[in-house]
């Protein structure tokens, strides 16, 4: 198990928020910040390099965020994957900036549908060794699916076994992000954790939930040290209670 950094920008700053509050934005007043950094990405990446933390992710949430984006990955050249509107003609340019992966949502899952031909675009552009497939999961019917059109939108792929194995061979990485509860703190959804550990053969990282050391240590318990996991909003470094120093060290005794 491998702890991995996170960046999500918005509006060109460092941020928490909840992520579901993104689809709500215009309608009821705008995104639920839980942190709003002093610090700009730069920083952050050269906390993350000085750690010797690999595999992290900058995610761009909307516009705006291209300057910021750029500064993290020049920062850690080769340690940062990028994510956010990210597509086959504009991956080739983060990797010639420093980022080590691209990472794809939207441009692969349209119209609640997986997109073949965007995808089959993607990997001939990057290649499979340097793409990360990000899945965000809701439940329905006691079963996992992919969701698109920033969250309110149900596909029709299935988080499953066969499914993951096949998209295993058009990428190198999986990020999943767990809806219900990302940036809430509430604790990691075991359901989901499980069914991942058990369905991937690819290096696998959660998003959502994680709190506190408990959290990682049942984390690691349920996935017998299969996946890595992501923590943010409860970091100490980005106004959580959860000191980063103590999970960089609890992480550090698994490698």
């Amino acid at each position: 198990m491998k702890f991995r950094p996170c960046i999500d920008l918005h509006n060109g700053k460092v941020k928490q928020i909840v992520g579901e509050s993104l689809t709500a934005a215009a309608s009821q007043g705008g995104v639920i910040e839980n942190f709003v950094s002093a610090y700009d990405s730069a920083y952050y990446a050269d906390l993350f390099k000085r750690d010797e933390l690999t595999g992290g992710h900058v995610i761009m949430l909307g516009g705006g965020n291209e300057k910021a984006a750029l500064g993290a990955l020049r920062e850690y050249p080769g340690g940062l994957q990028i994510g956010g509107g990210i597509k086959a003609d504009n991956a080739a340019h983060y990797l010639e900036n420093g980022a080590s992966h691209v990472i794809v949502t939207s441009y692969i899952f349209q119209d609640g549908e997986l997109n073949m031909e965007h995808l089959n675009r993607i990997v001939s552009e990057v290649g499979k060794e340097r793409l990360v497939i990000d899945l965000s999961c809701k439940q329905r019917d006691h079963k996992w699916f992919v969701v698109t059109n920033q969250w309110k939108t149900f596909s029709s792929f299935e988080v499953n076994e066969a499914n993951l194995r096949e998209l295993e061979q058009y990428c190198n990485e999986f990020l999943v992000h767990a809806v219900d509860v990302e940036g809430k703190r509430t604790g990691i959804l075991e359901s989901l954790v499980s069914l991942l550990s058990r369905s991937v053969s690819i290096p696998t990282t959660y998003a959502g939930g994680a709190r506190s050391l408990e959290d990682l240590a049942l984390f690691n318990a349920l996935t017998e040290g299969k996946l890595d996991i992501t923590i943010g909003s409860a970091l100490d470094i980005f106004g959580g209670a959860l000191p980063y120093e103590e999970v960089v060290a609890y992480s550090k005794q698994f490698e």
